[in-house]
């Protein structure tokens, strides 16, 4: 089960986490740190950018926002998530790269009983029929159940309360990486393996939403390595999600660099990716700058 909610409890807190082997503390990044919000300086930058750890869907009365998260906002010139979400095709191409090849349907990767599970944990779980998920990958799917861990009927969104925040600013939203990018991690996902673990979330759904509790409690409490230790659990993750992750985080820290020089940005990525040896935190500090946090 440890493997099924942190993969699931990762989608909301940044698509994919590591192997056990991984678990241990930065040795650059003292234990005593809690904080979702982190100045970025020195290396020559003329002045601080901030990293900030989103949760991709909280409930309101969960929602974590202080002054000083406000003031790293407003002090900031342009605002850098995940991906571009100004661009008014971004929606269209996600849902393009959740669908599966043409021909191939959901029902394909199950046995009749299996199917049959499936569709009444789909129907009591996410209140559809099946039928309607039929072209969607299985990860597709499963992503569409973890969001049901969250306890709420109306959950908040980092992304879109920071794009209401800047909307009459003027500041220019930017991606750290294109749709397609997130796609091509979504496509390396084995499907049968995805198909495997979406089954067996439906069956411990009632666990996962307990489990899920005790990574927002984390997050509020902003303790970054605790959150950490919960989403990487596990110690069976296949290879290729292990590489999936750090190498996004890699990817990102020259789009990072460019922009801190460049003007003062805030950064938001799931919360997921800053800690870590390999965590967005510790690679930037790696690459010289003074990453410290802001309580």
């Amino acid at each position: 089960m440890k493997k099924i909610f942190a993969f699931c409890g990762a989608l909301l807190l940044g698509w994919t986490a590591g192997r056990a082997q991984n678990r241990k503390a930065p040795e650059n990044i003292p234990a005593g740190d809690h904080s979702l919000l982190w100045k970025i300086s020195g290396k020559g930058l003329k002045s601080p950018s901030y990293l900030f750890g989103t949760i991709h869907m909280i409930c309101p009365d969960d929602y974590l926002w202080t002054p000083a998260m406000q003031r790293a906002l407003d002090q900031s010139r342009k605002v850098a998530f995940e991906l571009d979400m100004d661009d008014p095709q971004l929606s269209m191409q996600v849902a393009m790269g959740m669908m599966l090849p043409p021909g191939k349907t959901l029902k394909d990767f199950y046995t009749e009983a299996e199917y049959n599970e499936l569709k009444a944990a789909v129907n009591k779980n996410a209140g559809m029929s099946i039928d309607m998920l039929q072209t969607l990958k299985p990860f597709a799917v499963m992503s569409m159940l973890a969001s049901r861990s969250v306890d709420c009927s109306t959950p908040d969104s980092y992304e879109g309360n920071i794009m209401k925040a800047v909307s009459s600013s003027g500041k220019e939203i930017v991606g750290l990486e294109a749709a397609q990018d997130q796609i091509d991690v979504i496509s390396k996902i084995n499907a049968d393996s995805a198909a495997h673990m979406l089954l067996k979330v439906t069956r411990e759904m009632d666990e996962m939403k307990t489990q899920f509790a005790d990574m927002i409690a984390a997050y509020k409490q902003q303790d970054l390595p605790a959150l950490y230790e919960l989403i990487i659990a596990s110690p069976d993750y296949k290879e290729d999600l292990n590489t999936l992750l750090f190498d996004r985080n890699r990817k990102w820290i020259p789009v990072i660099t460019r922009l801190c020089k460049a003007q003062s940005t805030f950064v938001a990525v799931g919360a997921g990716h800053l800690w870590g040896d390999q965590g967005v935190i510790s690679l930037l500090r790696k690459a010289g700058y003074t990453v410290s946090a802001i309580k």
